[in-house]
C-alpha cells in the first residue's frame, strides 16, 4: 500500500533532520576560532568602540580634580545575512518509495551546502584583510593595516592620529623571525587615547600550507633550523597560548598569509540573528515534497586590535 505524502512527512522528517545536524556537525567550525559568537535580535547590530580617558593626572594638594570627556572613536556595523537552501523530492518519487533513499542523499549535500558557505563567509574578513574596499573595519580602514605599508590617510590611528599598526611593516612569510615581531608588534598596541593595553596574542591563523611550518615554530624545543642546541623561546615562553589553527578557506591565492588572535576583547565578532532550521512541506501544484534549511548570521570586527596580519604575502 502507497504511503501518504503527509504521513510520509510526518515519519521522515525527524530523521532528515536528525541526519542534517549530524552532517552538519561532522564540519569543523573553524570559523568559531577567530570569531566571538553573540546572539541578536534585530536586524542589525551597530557597537561602538569609545576612545576612553587619557592618563590620569596628579592632583597637587588643594587643586581642582581634573575632568576628561570620553569620546566616541568609531561605530562598527554588522548587517545579518539570511542563508538558505533546499531541495524537492518528486511526486513520483514518493510515489515510488524512493523517498528514503533519495532525502537522505540530498540532505546531507544540503547539510555540507550550508556548512561550507558559512566557513566560506568567515574567513572572508581575512581573505580581504587588507582591501579596505571590500572589507573595512568600523573605522573605514582596511582590518590590518600598517603606517608606511598601507598609505597616507589608510591606516588606524588614535584620535590624534598616532598610527596603531596591527600587521607587519614589512610582509613576511611565516617563520620564527616575523612571528617574534608580530608578539612584539602587539605588545606595543595602545588605545585611542594612545595609552599603552599591553595586549598579548592567543593564537596563530594559518592556511593548510603553513600547518608544518606553524608546528615546528610552535611545537619544538629547540629553535627550528638551527644547529647551535637553543631553546624554542616561542614554545618556552608560552608566548602563543592556544597554539595554532588551520583555517581551509584560506583561498589559494592567500595560502602564504598567516594572522595572530590577540587577547584584546571584542575584537573579531559573530552574530546569530537566527540558528539553524529545517523544515518540510509539501506542494500543492507539483505535488513535490520540499526540505529546507535556514539561518541568518553575519561576521565582522568591533576593534581591529584583536587580530595582528602577517602583510599581504603573495
Amino acid at each position: 500500500m502507497a504511503i501518504s505524502r503527509a504521513q510520509m512527512m510526518k515519519e521522515l522528517l525527524p530523521g532528515l533532520n536528525a541526519l542534517f545536524g549530524l552532517e552538519y556537525q561532522q564540519y569543523e567550525d573553524e570559523a568559531g576560532e577567530v570569531y566571538e559568537t553573540e546572539s541578536s535580535d534585530r536586524a542589525f547590530e551597530e557597537e561602538v568602540k569609545l576612545a576612553g580617558f587619557g592618563a590620569a593626572p596628579v592632583k597637587s594638594e588643594g587643586s581642582s580634580i581634573s575632568y576628561d570627556t570620553a569620546q566616541e572613536n568609531f561605530t562598527a556595523r554588522y548587517t545579518h545575512e539570511t542563508v538558505a537552501m533546499g531541495f524537492a523530492i518528486t511526486e513520483e518519487a514518493v510515489e515510488d518509495n524512493l523517498y528514503d533513499s533519495v532525502s537522505a542523499r540530498y540532505t546531507k549535500a544540503l547539510a555540507r551546502a550550508m556548512a561550507h558557505t558559512k566557513q566560506v563567509k568567515g574567513a572572508f574578513p581575512l581573505n580581504n584583510a587588507y582591501t579596505a574596499a571590500n572589507f573595512a573595519a568600523g573605522d573605514g580602514k582596511a582590518l590590518c593595516t600598517q603606517e608606511t605599508t598601507s598609505g597616507a590617510g589608510n591606516f588606524h590611528t588614535t584620535i590624534d592620529g598616532t598610527a596603531i599598526d596591527n600587521m607587519l611593516q614589512t610582509a613576511s612569510d611565516l617563520n620564527e623571525t616575523s612571528l617574534e615581531q608580530a608578539v612584539i608588534d602587539i605588545a606595543a598596541f595602545t588605545d585611542a587615547r594612545g595609552l599603552l593595553i599591553a595586549a598579548r596574542p592567543r593564537k596563530l591563523i594559518v592556511a593548510p600550507y603553513n600547518q608544518f611550518v606553524a608546528t615546528r615554530i610552535l611545537d619544538t624545543e629547540l629553535r627550528p633550523g638551527t644547529a647551535d642546541n637553543d631553546i624554542n623561546a616561542l614554545r618556552t615562553n608560552g608566548t602563543i597560548p592556544e597554539g595554532y589553527r588551520v583555517n581551509h578557506f584560506l583561498t589559494t591565492a592567500n595560502k602564504k598569509r598567516w594572522f595572530v588572535m590577540t587577547d584584546v576583547p571584542n575584537g573579531m565578532k559573530h552574530f546569530t540573528r537566527t540558528p539553524l532550521q529545517t523544515g518540510m512541506d509539501g506542494d500543492f501544484d507539483t505535488g513535490n515534497v520540499r526540505y529546507k534549511a535556514r539561518e541568518r548570521y553575519s561576521f565582522g570586527v568591533s576593534d581591529y586590535l584583536g587580530i595582528f596580519g602577517s602583510g599581504n604575502i603573495t
